[in-house]
């Protein structure tokens, strides 16, 4: 089922790549506004027991505030990217901003946890279009040759909004004249300047063609992608791994993404052209970002937590202590993409990065409550120094070895499949998470009250001493575990980046592509 419309278009500018200080200019609303799709993902960490307190929500209303928000985001990134294929990206970008800024103000003003969650969905989509559409449109502007330098300074805004959104969100709560509502109306006034700066100097050309909008098969993946993140954020919490919900959900969200499948082969355009994956570029750079999405992200959302809990540090000191890990993704991403730039050479960046992040997994595998902060600390900086040289060259990659009018919908794939690697690995190491903290507390103390499957995380600084030291070490023991599983994981990107073939970074842009493939078509 296909809906066909004829987009509106400005009239055709003449294709070419802008100049080094219109990209500059871009690239400032651009990376303002990632910046804030991210921090609307993170900033709340170390607020949340606060919000939902405040607005007298359960354990269950805790988990879907975060839930809604990663649903959103992740199910919709494909169909921003297609529709960038489709129709004006700075339109698009546009509204996702506004969508971010209307979440966000219903977020901040919410008077009751089931507005709170409702605001997330707006918020979720709204960063779901930033997150596909920022480096679709720096694509579009840039070579791949270039792309490099740029896509590096982007790695850094995805670590420092990544990491810094818990630290921001500490410092808030903390500040009694603040308070909680400002982790949501903080990233309003950089939206709207986002907004104002795109619209004065982010100029692309555009194309009239007639569009057909697989509708049926946009929800279809979205309903099935939904169906098994609802499963992966639940299990473990509300109903066990191995319960009839378990089997229900799953079989569920497999039936509707196999009728999805079947839709995507029957358009004439679907939102995720199953032909792509015959492109063994795109097929191995999508699975090396799940792989990262599950060993990163699922390992590494756990730290600010072992932080609190394990080493007793507050909710600022803790996202204090994330700054080794920002340090090294900050320069390994800019400095690779020189270097990339400068010399054409990816393949080598790829597999020391990937190297070099299931080193620094392995050795957070080491971790435990007595661990010593400096240590600790390199050993996140090595983590992060992989982490930066890998991320963003993936889709560098991906994007330099599919036709310009796929570039939408390869760069929101592999994005998607990071985020949904990233909400399956976190869901999973989660549950192993509170098995052992409980296994351990058990076996030494017996039961706590609150302290066992689904129950609340104890309040370390109100236990006697002895009762915290066990506490303290079953955190430990348990977060360095979570390190342990994900440093496998890892080793397999190793192996899906040493199959890439090396091939040269294309010297045009996706607009002078864009442009030459029409013409080549208009001729044929």
């Amino acid at each position: 089922m296909s809906v066909s419309m004829t987009e509106p278009r400005e009239p055709e500018a003449p294709a070419g790549s802008m100049g080094r200080k219109q990209v500059l200019e871009a690239m400032s609303g651009l990376m303002m506004g990632m910046f804030v799709a991210i921090l609307a993902s993170t900033v709340v960490a170390n607020a949340l027991p606060r919000i939902v307190s405040e607005l007298g929500g359960s354990q269950a209303s805790y988990t879907w505030v975060v839930t809604t928000e990663l649903l959103a985001m992740t199910a919709t990134v494909p169909l921003w990217g297609k529709l960038s294929d489709l129709y004006n990206k700075k339109l698009l970008i546009q509204l996702s901003l506004g969508l971010f800024v209307v979440g966000s103000l219903v977020a901040g003003f919410a008077g009751n946890i089931e507005l709170l969650i409702a605001s997330r969905v707006a918020q979720g989509i709204g960063a779901g279009g930033l997150t596909a559409l920022a480096q679709v449109i720096m694509a579009a502007i840039v070579s791949p040759r270039e792309l490099g330098k740029y896509s590096g300074i982007f790695g850094a805004v995805f670590a420092v909004g990544t990491i810094a959104g818990p630290l921001i969100g500490g410092v808030m709560v903390d500040t009694s004249w603040l308070g909680w509502r400002w982790c949501f109306f903080l990233g309003v006034p950089f939206a709207v300047a986002a907004i104002l700066l795109l619209q004065r100097t982010l100029n692309l050309p555009t194309i009239r063609r007639d569009v057909k909008v697989d509708y049926l098969g946009a929800f279809l993946i979205m309903a099935g992608v939904s169906t098994l993140l609802v499963w992966s954020s639940l299990a473990g919490h509300q109903f066990a791994w191995g319960s009839w919900w378990t089997v229900g959900l799953v079989t569920a969200g497999v039936v509707v993404l196999a009728l999805a499948v079947y839709v995507e082969s029957k358009v004439a355009e679907p939102i995720l052209p199953l032909g792509l994956f015959r492109n063994r570029t795109v097929s191995l750079t999508t699975l090396a970002s799940f792989l990262v999405g599950v060993a990163m992200f699922g390992g590494t959302v756990f730290l600010s937590q072992y932080f609190q809990l394990s080493l007793g540090k507050s909710p600022t000191v803790a996202g204090l202590l994330s700054l080794p890990m920002i340090f090294g993704i900050l320069v390994s991403s800019t400095v690779s993409g020189q270097l990339i730039s400068r010399t054409g050479k990816w393949k080598s960046h790829l597999l020391l990065g990937a190297t070099l992040m299931t080193v620094g997994l392995a050795l957070l595998g080491t971790l435990d409550s007595k661990t010593n902060l400096v240590v600790l600390g390199a050993y996140m900086v090595v983590l992060g120094v992989g982490v930066g040289m890998l991320m963003q060259n993936l889709v560098l990659v991906s994007q330099n070895d599919v036709d310009a009018h796929d570039l939408g919908t390869a760069t929101s794939t592999l994005s998607f499949f990071r985020s949904l690697g990233g909400s399956i690995g976190v869901s999973a190491l989660g549950a192993v998470l509170a098995n052992r903290v409980t296994a351990q507390i058990t076996e030494k103390l017996g039961p706590l009250p609150g302290g066992g499957e689904g129950g609340a995380v104890p309040n370390v600084a109100a236990l006697p001493e002895p009762v915290a030291s066990v506490v303290r070490d079953a955190y430990g023991e348990a977060t360095s575990e979570l390190f342990l599983i994900s440093a496998p994981i890892a080793l397999l990107v190793i192996v899906a980046v040493a199959f890439l073939k090396h091939k040269p970074l294309k010297t045009q842009s996706g607009n002078e592509r864009l442009a030459e493939e029409t013409a080549a078509d208009a001729v044929a």
